[in-house]
């Protein structure tokens, strides 16, 4: 058995928390996002910090146009995907998927994830996010 973080993988590759009864997490960044991947019994839950709504102190930003580009969004994502507001103005992609029962799956599932924001971050820093 070798270790991958905070999992123990066995020789056939399934995964396993290192510590029982914890949901271990795997944090890796996309386009300098921070990122994370958690993995629970029932699933693996993907985030992305995918940008900032502007400060209104910030004269030079189009705080109204990145709000009615953050409004649109949601209505365009994947089935499955939700765009939440942090209490510090953070804009975060998440998704959730059934968990993948071996470090493959874990890391394929991490590489689509991100593969598929690409467009909406596009979008996002367009509009000054």
């Amino acid at each position: 058995m070798i270790t991958l973080g905070p999992f123990a993988v066995g020789s056939d590759g399934t995964l396993s928390p290192r510590s029982p009864g914890s949901s271990p997490e795997l944090r890796f960044a996309w386009r300098g996002r921070d990122c994370r991947a958690l993995v629970t019994e029932r699933a693996l839950q993907l985030r992305a910090m995918a940008g900032r709504i502007p400060s209104t102190a910030d004269r030079h930003a189009d705080r109204a146009a990145t709000l009615r580009a953050v409004a649109a969004l949601p209505l365009e994502l994947p089935a499955g995907w939700r765009l939440r507001l942090t209490a510090d103005h953070r804009l975060a992609l998440e998704m959730e998927a059934p968990p993948g029962a071996t470090a493959v799956a874990l890391l394929g599932d991490m590489v689509r994830f991100a593969m598929a924001m690409d467009p909406y971050l596009d979008r996002l820093e367009a509009a000054g996010a």
